[in-house]
């Protein structure tokens, strides 16, 4: 059967430190950190749901902004590729660094 998830790439723009932190420790339990504010996140209609929630609690909507890009459907062969102009790509930490 095929998987029900799909993988989102996940970004923000968060105006104030505090909050900042909240939402990428958050986003750290759903997906893959890329960059300091971007995600490669493999998401089923409740995780997506759950997210999206636990955000809503974090960010201020007048001042903040997060992203969700499909990247479609994920499979068990997919492969998230990365082509970088400029500093050669590698997968952040899972350290939170503001």
């Amino acid at each position: 059967m095929a998987s029900s998830r799909l993988r989102y790439i996940v970004s923000y723009d968060i105006a104030n430190a505090k909050r900042l932190r909240r939402v990428a420790k958050t986003l750290e339990s759903y997906g893959t950190r890329l960059q300091y504010s971007v995600f490669e996140c493999p998401l089923d209609d409740t995780r997506l749901a759950q997210a999206k929630a636990a955000l809503a609690e974090i960010i201020n909507t007048d001042h903040d902004q997060v992203l969700f890009v499909s990247l479609g459907p994920e499979a068990a062969d997919a492969t998230l590729v990365i082509e970088a102009m400029g500093l050669s790509y590698t997968v952040r930490s899972r350290v939170t660094i503001v």
